[in-house]
């Protein structure tokens, strides 16, 4: 039987006084399933204030790996790990029965699209349908993963009360976006609001009450569906605007005018702008998917997004344009065409800094690359290998190639995806004949005869 949301509220009879007592007295265990990008920085920010933390994930090397100390994310060093480790605040664990000792289970598990674009939620079903028959009555179940508003209530509730646990009867129900930025050095878990939504007034209570002992502030709202409609409007607000932007650089290019200059300019003005920038492409767990949770949920309402797709269009394209205008530089400048040319890519990484490669345009751009007969090289100091993804398993295994005078000389151009700070751009461009830069790098750089924006 579905779960609505008023059936929810209607059977909340839970005492969570006790609960929050223990919240108070730290003798509340948090269960934090995924430790990943969201999972792990969450675990830190929980036991970095006394909570006792158990993790789940279903990664064995990775469960080893963080139960001897290590941590498998550059931004969370190996010593907070050790740390709490020593400390009997943090253990990892592969066996889902495990998560019946947690008094809260946290859900950080991915939700990526189809190949048809639309929401793929089998991570977040599975994972319920897994825990389910091991909650026990009293646990606080909140899920992290961005979806389409409704699926607290309308996938989530369902599950548990196949397994005879009534949400609000016998556990209570959450949703709290996650709001990780990696490589953001002024945020952190600890530092960025936390919006949470429940499925009654004593699931809120104790989530809030639970997630404001260890972020600096809470913002609560009035339902799961709620909350889950934030998360989407945030990244929707930038998708579009990175759409907007990547549109205007088109235009601009073809009129010889320099879109990063414009931005400059333009965000001189104290009001009234936001700058964003233009780029290949859409990367990340969260830009390029977000907008089509909420598109496909829209059809059910008899919506069109129209807005919303449009810029879902401009963005997912952008790797073509950035392959076309490579293909015109290389004409131009060498004579040569791509098929055959030995192509460099500078960044694999989807943003700068950082090692996550999840959705990144220069996986997209590589097989662009390849199917016109190019020969692909690239080179990321966070990425020393690229492993097996879901959508390009062919270039599993490449491996980032050292830039030297010599290695970039035998390229025929290199392409500048991500911008990561230790590369040196100067070095590149005086000695690779062709050097294309979507991300402004060569800004400042005198030689100018071998570079070309796009």
């Amino acid at each position: 039987m579905m779960a609505s949301r008023e059936h929810v509220v209607a059977m909340d009879c839970l005492d969570i006084q006790p609960l929050l007592a223990r919240i108070a007295e730290r003798r509340f265990t948090v269960g934090i399933v995924g430790l990943g990008y969201v999972g792990l920085p969450l675990m830190r920010a929980a036991s970095a204030k006394g909570f006792a933390v158990l993790g789940f994930d279903v990664d064995a090397g990775k469960v080893a790996a963080l139960n001897d100390g290590k941590s498998q994310l550059k931004h969370i060093p190996d010593a907070h790990i050790a740390k709490v480790r020593a400390a009997g605040l943090f253990e990892a664990t592969t066996e889902p029965a495990r998560m019946h000792e947690a008094d809260a289970i946290l859900v950080c598990v991915p939700t990526p699209l189809t190949r048809q674009r639309e929401p793929d939620l089998s991570y977040v079903e599975d994972t319920i349908r897994a825990l389910a028959p091991h909650m026990r009555p009293g646990q606080l179940l909140v899920l992290e993963s961005t979806t389409y508003p409704g699926t607290t209530c309308e996938v989530i509730a369902p599950i548990l009360e196949a397994a005879g646990l009534v949400p609000g009867e016998d556990v209570l129900l959450a949703y709290s976006p996650e709001r990780e930025d990696p490589g953001n050095p002024e945020y952190s878990t600890h530092s960025i609001p936390k919006v949470v939504g429940g499925e009654s007034e004593a699931a809120l209570e104790l989530a809030a009450t639970l997630y404001e002992q260890f972020v600096a502030r809470v913002v609560r709202v009035s339902s799961t569906a709620t909350a889950e409609a934030v998360k989407l409007t945030e990244n929707i607000f930038r998708a579009v605007n990175i759409a907007l932007v990547n549109e205007l650089k088109m235009v601009f290019d073809r009129m010889g005018i320099d879109i990063w200059e414009v931005i400059e300019a333009a965000k001189s003005k104290p009001f009234g702008y936001m700058p964003f920038y233009p780029g290949p492409g859409l990367g990340g767990h969260c830009i390029p998917i977000d907008p089509f949770y909420l598109t496909w949920k829209a059809r059910e309402f008899g919506v069109s997004t129209r807005f919303i797709e449009l810029a879902g269009e401009v963005n997912t394209a952008m790797p073509l344009y950035v392959v076309q205008r490579l293909a015109e530089a290389l004409d131009q400048r060498t004579g040569k065409g791509l098929n055959g040319a030995a192509i460099l890519i500078l960044g694999i990484a989807y943003k700068k800094d950082v090692d996550d490669m999840r959705e990144s345009p220069a996986l997209t751009i590589i097989d662009l690359l390849q199917r016109r007969g190019a020969r692909i090289a690239y080179n990321d100091p966070y990425v020393p290998a690229i492993q097996p993804t879901r959508k390009h398993g062919p270039l599993a295994g490449m491996r980032s190639v050292e830039l030297t005078p010599a290695s970039l000389a035998a390229f025929d151009a290199a392409l500048v995806v991500t911008e990561h700070s230790g590369v040196d751009y100067a070095l590149v461009a005086a000695h690779c004949p062709l050097l294309v830069d979507t991300r402004n790098v060569t800004r400042g750089i005198a030689r100018r005869d071998s570079i070309v924006r796009a």
